[in-house]
């Protein structure tokens, strides 16, 4: 069984600009936009929490590309450090344009915590009855 890839379209493909994120992440959706937040705090929430995802996803790629490195045999091409400081420009571009499609959901969960949802889950409040939210963690209650 023989798998061709489909043909690239460079149509698709977008130049990166280091340091920068993606354009391409929404900033607020329109649902969201009447539960009472500052359209600039969630505007400022949802570009920090793009680029921590995109700090977080560059670092992820740095350490794996050192681990590769570690692990390689003396004569492999991984062993030299002449391009280092082009694979970790690609490496953060690739984080950018990553975080900015937001494919780990590290922004969406930080969103989670700083902004308010706009109708609050029913199991919520069941849940929250049954816990003793209000007592020290190691009360021993």
């Amino acid at each position: 069984m023989n798998f061709t890839p489909p043909p690239l379209d460079p149509t698709l493909l977008r130049k990166g600009v280091a340091g920068k994120i993606s354009d391409s992440y929404p900033v607020a959706s329109a649902a969201a936009a009447d539960d009472g937040v500052d359209p600039a705090y969630r505007a400022k929430a949802t570009e920090a929490a793009v680029k921590f995802e995109s700090f977080f996803i560059g670092d992820m790629l740095h350490k794996m590309r050192d681990a590769t490195r570690a692990l390689a045999a003396d004569d492999s091409p991984s062993k030299d450090r002449v391009n280092d400081d082009m694979l970790d420009m690609a490496d953060n571009l690739v984080a950018d344009q990553l975080a900015g499609k937001r494919a780990f959901g590290v922004a969406d969960a930080i969103l989670r915590q700083l902004l308010p949802r706009s109708a609050p889950p029913a199991a919520a409040p069941a849940v929250a009855a049954t816990q003793n939210v209000g007592a020290p963690l190691n009360s021993g209650k």
